[in-house]
């Protein structure tokens, strides 16, 4: 069920919900969060289906801030909510709200979105891309238990890590993390399987990756070792080397779906190491509300600066 309501109030929005939550034997009682999405007119499709396609694991209800910027002499000023709900089978397992917030409006998002929080239910911000510079200043991050950034949605990701470097405040993560777990895991059982002291590691990827950034920072942090950067053509992550006394330890993942991975004095064996959706991104980050300390030392360690092509 759909409602599209011109010019309302956060109040007439949430008598909608409860009309469309009736109309559809849906109660809210269900919901385990609210997920706060700060975008603009262009990303906000696309994150609406994500945090739609992640709510099957964890049912909430997602408000998509849209902040629409005034255009022409003859609005100048204008404020203007508009908003689209949605419950029900045009919505899946959520309640979503599409917030278009025009004029000075825009600059005052917290006074609409407050109203419509689920009581006594997390919050959850993302913004899935021009994030602040200190999310948990902001007064949407402020509201929240969990605030999540994109570094690889940025023009210069790098800068945009080391600006998280300095603004971290724990409950704070970035999806460049997040699409590091499927590598951590390997690598740790990797480790698990050929108990070895680590001399040395080697990441690589393609140029100005933001993921690969934070795996070198990771080890530096775990292993105190020097980790070398080597660019390739990606996509991505494309491999990991980590060195033994008895050889080195790899994961390689040139492109697809398939890794390989090499222990030595064992045989090489394959592995499923695709490159996740955003839905699946955020599906994970849904499953844990308390600070991510492993996110928070990776991000605050340092590594040494050996970088070549291949």
């Amino acid at each position: 069920m759909n409602v599209d309501l011109t010019n309302t109030t956060a109040s007439k929005i949430n008598k909608a919900l409860v009309q469309a939550r009736r109309a559809n034997s849906s109660p809210a009682v269900s919901m385990v969060l609210t997920l706060v999405i700060i975008t603009d007119e262009e990303n906000a499709h696309d994150a609406v289906k994500a945090a739609s396609d992640a709510s099957r694991e964890h049912p909430s209800r997602i408000l998509a801030v849209i902040k629409r910027p005034v255009r022409g002499r003859q609005h100048r000023g204008e404020t203007r909510l508009d908003a689209e709900v949605r419950v029900g089978s045009d919505a899946g397992s959520v309640e979503t709200v599409l917030l278009r917030l025009h004029g000075d409006l825009a600059e005052h998002a917290d006074s609409v979105v407050v109203p419509l929080l689920l009581p006594d239910t997390p919050v959850v911000v993302w913004w899935p891309v021009d994030a602040p510079a200190t999310p948990a200043k902001d007064p949407l991050g402020a509201l929240a238990q969990r605030r999540i950034t994109d570094s690889y949605a940025v023009e210069e990701p790098l800068m945009e890590l080391a600006l998280r470097t300095t603004t971290y405040t724990p409950g704070d993560t970035d999806l460049a993390w997040t699409r590091l777990t499927p590598w951590r895991s390997m690598l740790a059982a990797a480790l698990d399987q050929a108990p070895a002291t680590v001399t040395g590691a080697v990441v690589e990827s393609e140029a100005e990756n933001p993921s690969a950034e934070l795996l070198a920072r990771w080890f530096a942090d775990r292993l105190e070792v020097p980790v070398q950067r080597v660019v390739t053509k990606g996509p991505v992550v494309t491999g990991v080397r980590l060195r033994t006394a008895d050889g080195e330890i790899v994961i390689d993942r040139p492109e697809g779906a398939v890794a390989t991975l090499s222990i030595p004095h064992q045989p090489t064996r394959a592995l499923a190491l695709r490159v996740r959706s955003t839905a699946e991104l955020i599906a994970e980050e849904l499953r844990r509300l308390d600070p991510d300390e492993a996110y928070a030392a990776a991000l605050s360690a340092t590594t040494e600066e050996l970088k070549h092509d291949v």
